[in-house]
């Protein structure tokens, strides 16, 4: 799939998606009138048989794009998650560190709050053009090498110390399920079979006996309308960092606003 549709309006994608589809149906509906059907001798219950094939293939190609439609939409929805996973889990790694002593606290304090900037003002930009910033791997890196370099004291400060490690590692794992679902997407395989399929189904409709080219018309443009609505809904999820509909910071945002008032 192109990738300039994921970043323009999801309106003009539509638009473009339905008007390239029906378009080519309808030519291929015209040339396939013109040139192929003369050569075939039609006889009685010919309509059957192809109404009988195109609606095995429908069934087939249809369970075929539904299955991918609702696992892209999975996939959204799933990014959605990471999104607040991540955040839970800085905030929660936020106020862990609020009880080791001064001055690592603060320094903590600081890179967590760079981190979570870092995230909304540069890697967001990044992802919604389909690359992953690399400056947030320097600044967990620090904050590690600091986090690792810590001695507790007492009982108390090593459970606390326990508390956040762990922490630490469901920060760092939901920032690599993040990063790695940035650069995922349907294969280009998959999209042959979604568009292959497509000319088949279509193409089979072809070879209806219909006499009147406008009911004829009127069949196959159904056919591509609906079918165009369907790839809509698989592009506008398919990616869901990527393009001008993408899923939103909010929550990094939402827990940068709320940091300064955690002590």
């Amino acid at each position: 799939m192109p990738i300039w549709l994921y970043e323009i309006r999801p309106l003009y994608t539509a638009l473009i998606l339905i008007v390239l589809i029906e378009t080519v149906s309808m030519i291929g509906l015209f040339l396939a009138r013109r040139f192929v059907l003369p050569r075939f001798n039609y006889s009685e219950g010919i309509n059957d048989a192809v109404s009988g094939t195109v609606q095995a293939i429908g069934v087939f190609y249809g369970i075929t794009v539904g299955l991918i439609a609702v696992a892209v939409w999975d996939t959204n929805s799933k990014a959605t998650d990471l999104v607040t996973r991540e955040a839970s889990a800085i905030g929660g790694m936020y106020r862990d560190v609020q009880g080791f002593p001064a001055p690592l606290r603060d320094e903590l304090s600081s890179l967590l709050r760079d981190y979570t900037t870092y995230i909304i003002q540069q890697s967001w930009p990044a992802q919604k053009q389909g690359r992953t910033a690399e400056g947030g791997t320097e600044i967990m890196n620090q904050f590690q090498a600091k986090l690792f370099a810590y001695q507790p004291a007492t009982p108390g400060q090593a459970q606390l110390y326990g508390e956040a490690l762990r922490a630490f590692n469901n920060l760092t794992d939901a920032r690599r399920l993040r990063l790695n679902a940035v650069r995922g997407g349907l294969s280009g395989t998959m999209w042959a079979v979604i568009w292959i399929g497509a000319v088949i189904s279509i193409g089979v409709a072809y070879l209806f006996n219909i006499q009147d080219a406008k009911m004829h018309a009127l069949l196959i443009g159904l056919m591509a309308g609906f079918l165009s609505i369907v790839l809509f809904m698989i592009v506008i999820n398919d990616k869901p960092f990527y393009g001008s509909v993408s899923v939103s910071p909010e929550p990094y945002q939402g827990l940068l606003d709320r940091l300064s008032t955690i002590k």
